[in-house]
Parts: structure tokens; sequence; C-alpha cells
């Protein structure tokens, strides 16, 4: 996500500690969180999908989801 983007939606929720947001802002508020959320799952998933587990046997299974 773009540093602009992560600065506007800290922007809107400093606003909303000191005076409520009208609609519009509310509904900007909402678009980038969802679009700042889907980032973070989508990285997470990557993450997980090269994440393995190492069992004190010495086997070694993947996280990876089969598809």
């Amino acid at each position: 996500m773009e540093r602009a983007k992560i600065d506007r939606i800290n922007e809107l929720a400093r606003k909303s500690k000191v005076e409520p947001l009208n609609e519009a802002e509310l509904a900007e508020q909402k678009a980038l969180r969802d679009e700042y959320i889907a980032e973070i799952r989508l990285s997470f998933g990557g993450m997980l999908d090269n994440t393995v587990i190492q069992y004190p046997d010495g086997t070694r299974k993947s996280l990876k989801k089969d598809k």
C-alpha cells in the first residue's frame, strides 16, 4: 500500500478522535482500511506458504495449503 494512503488512514483516525467524520470521510476511511487489511492478509498468507515446521524427529512439514 502506498505511503500516502497509510498517512490518510492515520489522518482520518486522528481527526475522528477530535470531531466526528462526515459520511464521505467515513466511506473513505472504510475503503482505505479494507484495502489495507486485504494487503496484510495477502502478505501474511504468502509468509505462511513459505513457513516450515520441523518436528523433534527431524521431519519437516510445510504450512502451504494444498490447492
